[in-house]
């Protein structure tokens, strides 16, 4: 078991002798470490060393950020093994998948700025105005557990290229990732104070860092609920805010598209890191008379999905993250049952031979009705809803009709076709036809999905304010 009973704060490693917060392993149970469970005076010391370190950080040059940028990256590279186990066991994320996933995109999104910086026009002539892009200032960062270190490097990388400095606060369930970022940035030629990492509960660090005159703004990923306290609480303070929250993202199969691969790509979507993705494709929309092929289509494709050990190279679902996220998932296929719901794949029960951990079997309903509660409410876990409409109008509608609006796809046999329809869609991205996902393009959500955008330069500019000098 590790011991991580300390926080990074004005460049050091800062015991702590208090109450702790155990780490459990998903596929075990097991405590595989204790983190902190830290105080405001440890928050607030953070908030102090992160402001005293801006005026210096803010007027470093680009150069400068780059070279720290670049260490960085050499660093995630060399620790991606150790990376992708250590959030394999926080997550359950699959071996295989962790290690192209969770330890590949930080170092992906890490290098992609170090293209996009120097192009980037920190400075543009409008008429008689210079128009100056300058860092917002000091930044708090509070980051989710599903894709622990992704989320952190989403956040701290365009931060500190921006010229601000960061406070993170990782979450307690999934913090050891956080930690060798910290262990990395430690080693480069970052100055004192522009980065710190304290770990604790939410209601007593997250609350300070929201709340405290000397943070500038808060970029936060995580559930709606909190998304929306995080908003009501820099409103008093006129803070700056960017969101990136929940969704129930719903992939449209029109009547010309190739079933059987819309399903699969469904599917695969769905059950990517047990479903625990904000992004999963949960709500499965198909014309009414092909309602019964998709669902045998689906409930083939979930077999092969047994749950196993995510160590195991071969494994391709693992468990939840912990026994809350478990608990809940299995409470929504129970409820999906009482709406009357027809249980494709799956159920409630637990998974043959995975008694200890977090695990969950991947669910497929049939004939959801488009209002029910397991098809508006964010499940967060390996649970699919099929749902039939009787034509493309009624499909846009459906997929229009939740709160969220964050990610969706639609199949077609016609490229144009699939365009068309996905132009309609009230969400932030849409995969056309199975198209790549692109860690260049922004990434964010309409309505109760967020307010803001990652990725690129539109992930640069969420920390920077706008001047302009008139001459």
């Amino acid at each position: 078991m590790k011991d991580l009973s300390k926080n990074y704060i004005n460049g050091q490693w800062q015991d702590w002798a208090g109450e702790t917060i155990d780490v459990h392993e998903a596929a075990t149970g097991d405590v595989i470490a204790r983190v902190p469970a830290s105080g405001r005076g440890e928050m607030e010391q953070a908030i102090a060393a992160a402001s005293a370190a801006f005026e210096s950080w803010s007027e470093s040059t680009l150069e400068k950020r780059l070279h720290v940028l670049e260490q960085l990256h050499a660093g995630l590279k060399e620790r991606a093994p150790e990376i992708a186990e250590t959030v394999c066991r926080e997550v359950g994320m699959p071996i295989k998948l962790a290690t192209g996933i969770q330890a590949g995109l930080p170092a992906t999104i890490t290098k992609s700025y170090l293209k996009l910086l120097p192009e980037f026009p920190f400075s543009e002539q409008v008429g008689n105005s210079e128009v100056q892009y300058t860092p917002v200032g000091v930044v708090g960062c509070i980051t989710p557990w599903n894709y622990p270190l992704h989320q952190v490097i989403l956040k701290v990388v365009p931060a500190l290229a921006a010229g601000c400095t960061v406070v993170l606060k990782p979450s307690e369930i999934a913090p050891q990732s956080a930690y060798i970022l910290a262990d990395i940035l430690d080693k480069t030629d970052l100055p004192k104070g522009v980065f710190n990492l304290v770990c604790g509960e939410g209601q007593t660090v997250g609350d300070t860092l929201i709340k405290h005159p000397g943070v500038n703004m808060v970029s936060f990923t995580g559930s709606t609920r909190t998304g929306s306290l995080i908003a009501h609480a820099a409103a008093d303070d006129f803070k700056r805010f960017a969101l990136e929250m929940g969704g129930k993202s719903a992939s449209v199969i029109l009547a010309d598209a190739d079933l059987a691969k819309a399903v699969k790509g469904t599917v695969n979507n769905c059950l990517l890191n047990s479903g625990q993705t904000c992004t999963a494709l949960t709500r499965m929309l198909v014309p009414a008379e092909k309602h019964d092929e998709a669902c045998e289509l689906a409930a083939a494709a979930v077999a092969k999905m047994t749950p196993g050990n995510p160590l195991e190279e071969t494994t391709r679902l693992g468990p939840l993250a912990s026994a809350q996220q478990r608990d809940k998932v299995i409470d929504y296929i129970k409820l999906g049952i009482e709406e009357g719901a027809t249980l494709v794949a799956g159920g409630p029960e637990s998974p043959e031979g995975c008694a200890h951990g977090y695990f969950v079997k991947a669910t497929v309903f049939g004939n959801v009705k488009p209002d029910s509660r397991i098809a508006q409410e964010e499940i967060f876990g390996p649970v699919l809803c099929v749902i039939p409409y009787e034509d493309e109008t009624e499909a846009i509608e459906i997929a229009n009709g939740t709160a969220y609006g964050l990610s969706g796809a639609v199949w077609s046999g016609d490229d144009a076709h699939a365009k068309k329809v996905a132009s309609k869609l009230r969400t932030g991205q849409v995969f056309v036809n199975g198209g790549d996902f692109n860690p260049l393009a922004p990434f964010g959500g309409f309505g109760h999905s967020g307010i803001g955008r990652e990725f690129g330069k539109w992930g640069l500019k969420e920390f920077l304010e706008v001047r302009s000098l008139q001459l």
